[in-house]
């Protein structure tokens, strides 16, 4: 399928779902224009049509909150497209991960941000690890084990990982379990944000031997 085979509406003008490629997280909705679509393929940078401005803009050009293009999707009718990205920095212009945060009424909004889908929440640890990290809070505990380094944040995953195992062959129930798994998962976060290193290549290598183990590699 080309530009040319989608559908835009009567303002010349097609909806875009960006969502995160690696954890399926949807991060917003906005308009394009066929040459706002050219231009996310060009480019790999996502680029939309302004409604209320009546121009193009390309996403983090003022906030430097960019999106890495992965891939680009249309539905079954040609006339809605999926833009698959990796985020940099938050996708909402209120520094929400994404601008999906507020819950209608009903069981969603009764749980509130805590209900949020485990990948979401990955990723809002991911981005407090960073903040504590450039710029910790007085009696920031991610800020405290960051600033002791990197071998300090190791044996804690090493405490947590002794916790895991003994919350399950303690007989401690499963309530216990899931506590020390988060603690475990937590503290890992904390070590990929020290080293600098994505949640997202994780994701990806996860991903790789899912597909390897599939074909028969």
């Amino acid at each position: 399928m080309t530009v040319d085979d989608l559908r835009f509406d009567a303002q010349g003008l097609i909806p875009a779902v960006v969502q995160e490629a690696d954890t399926g997280d949807v991060l917003m909705v906005a308009w394009m224009d066929r040459a706002a679509v050219q231009a996310t393929l060009e480019t790999g940078f996502t680029h939309f049509w302004s409604r209320s401005r009546a121009t193009q803009w390309r996403k983090g050009e003022t906030s430097g909150h960019v999106q890495h293009v992965q891939r680009v999707y249309a539905d079954c009718d040609a006339d809605t497209l999926l833009v698959q990205v990796h985020q940099e920095g938050p996708a909402c212009h209120t520094n929400n991960p994404t601008c999906f945060f507020t819950a209608l009424q009903g069981d969603g909004a009764a749980q509130g941000r805590a209900g949020r889908a485990a990948p979401t929440m990955l990723a809002r640890i991911e981005q407090i690890v960073e903040q504590r990290k450039t710029a910790p809070p007085a009696g920031s505990y991610v800020g405290a084990l960051l600033a002791k380094g990197e071998a300090a944040v190791s044996r804690k995953i090493g405490e947590e990982a002794i916790e895991v195992i003994t919350a399950a062959l303690g007989g401690e129930g499963d309530r216990r379990l899931v506590e020390e798994v988060a603690d475990l998962w937590f503290h890992t976060l904390v070590l990929l944000g020290e080293r600098g290193i994505p949640l997202r290549d994780v994701l990806k290598e996860l991903a790789r031997r899912h597909t390897e183990r599939r074909t028969g590699g």
